[in-house]
């Protein structure tokens, strides 16, 4: 489980990357769709940090607002996971 986090966060956060690139150079970007569901299925935490650090999707409210409760499930999911 450990593993599949933290390979999951380093990607989504790399993807987040990505599409700020793709959006400067005005290049085909990646999906909201896609970047929910990578979010979703583990990669909130670095998406959240993306977003903070590329300063990406940020006017977005499902993006301010899904990234930080998603990224504290799963950070409760995590700790139950290693209790």
């Amino acid at each position: 489980m450990i593993i599949y986090i933290s390979i999951l966060n380093i990607f989504s956060f790399i993807l987040m990357g990505l599409d700020k690139f793709f959006a400067i150079k005005r290049l085909r970007r990646v999906s909201e769709k896609t970047l929910l569901f990578v979010a979703l299925i583990g990669g909130a935490f670095g998406m959240w940090i993306a977003m903070m650090t590329f300063r990406h999707k940020t006017k977005h409210l499902k993006f301010k607002l899904f990234l930080p409760i998603l990224s504290l499930l799963w950070i409760a999911l995590f700790l139950f996971y290693l209790s």
